[in-house]
């Protein structure tokens, strides 16, 4: 029976062998290859991002699913969500078998408990996208989860590292990484972990920009919760708009700290016309904007 890509151990690698500097570069060199991999899967990682937005204008929630390395994958991912793009906190699930670590020790058992998936369906309903990792493809608690969120209605986006796998024939859109064996056998942590890394904080940023979320390359949605990030904010609004950092410190002052009707408001609104306006365009700051620059130009005319 052939093992797995990513159970397979690296031709000539022999990384114990090396001169500890020769060896980082190897090391690198692997994660690069990871990296390359990731671009196998740019159309199914779209194709995940627009569910991913369609499930959050819904009302609905966002699942990430995962064992050992994957599963520290997904948490940050997970994590990240509402500063960066203020997706509310309770649209989000992280289910990590074991439970997320909180001492730096993962049992390396939880990943072969198939029957956690069952309190876990509970949380799951119809119209939801559940996010399932697992390098292996096989993992039996990543498997049950998917096959819980299939019962459920839920869409199911399943990534791994090896092609035909379960979790990929069993997902609504499969994500494939191709990453190439590792450098220390085995250990998934390491390239795989690096490529899936890459391919959620992908798929997640194209939701948040899906969502109109990101402007001018910019997180307008971002939850200002610390001093730096309320500096962010404020600058912002005074590069968007044009205003003075002061105004535009009021203008986010008048919205409670958000960003995006702050910028309406430093471009001419009330706090009220901003979000009606944000409402009518689907969150979109462009075309907001764009209705303001028409509107003023009509009413000069």
């Amino acid at each position: 029976m052939s093992l797995p890509t990513t159970e397979t151990v690296f031709a000539g690698s022999h990384i114990d062998a090396r001169p500890t500097l020769e060896a980082a570069a190897f090391l690198l060199d692997g994660q690069s290859a990871a990296i390359d991999a990731v671009r196998y899967a740019t159309p199914t990682l779209s194709q995940g991002a627009q569910q991913m937005a369609s499930a959050i204008r819904a009302g609905k929630s966002l699942h990430y699913a995962a064992a050992g390395s994957s599963g520290l994958m997904a948490l940050a991912d997970a994590s990240e969500l509402r500063g960066t793009f203020g997706i509310p906190t309770e649209k989000i699930r992280i289910h990590m078998a074991g439970g997320v670590p909180v001492d730096g020790h993962m049992p390396g058992d939880t990943e072969d408990d198939g029957t956690a998936a069952g309190q876990i369906a509970n949380e799951i309903s119809n119209g939801d996208v559940v996010i399932v990792l697992t390098a292996s493809g096989t993992t039996p608690y990543a498997l049950a989860v998917a096959h819980a969120a299939q019962h459920r209605g839920a869409t199911i986006i399943g990534i791994a590292n090896n092609p035909g796998t379960p979790l990929l024939e069993l997902a609504d859109t499969p994500v494939c990484i191709p990453t190439p064996p590792e450098v220390v056998a085995g250990s998934t942590r390491l390239g795989a972990g690096t490529a899936q890394k890459a391919a959620l904080n992908l798929m997640s940023t194209l939701m948040g920009v899906v969502l109109g979320h990101v402007y001018r390359g910019e997180m307008v949605n971002v939850i200002a919760d610390n001093a730096k990030l309320v500096q962010r904010a404020i600058g912002m609004v005074s590069r968007i708009t044009g205003v003075s950092a002061d105004m535009a410190e009021a203008a986010i002052a008048q919205t409670g700290g958000r960003v995006k009707p702050a910028i309406l408001v430093a471009s001419g609104c009330s706090p009220k016309q901003a979000l009606t306006l944000l409402e009518q365009h689907s969150g979109q700051l462009g075309p907001c904007l764009s209705s303001l620059s028409t509107n003023r130009t009509t009413t000069s005319n």
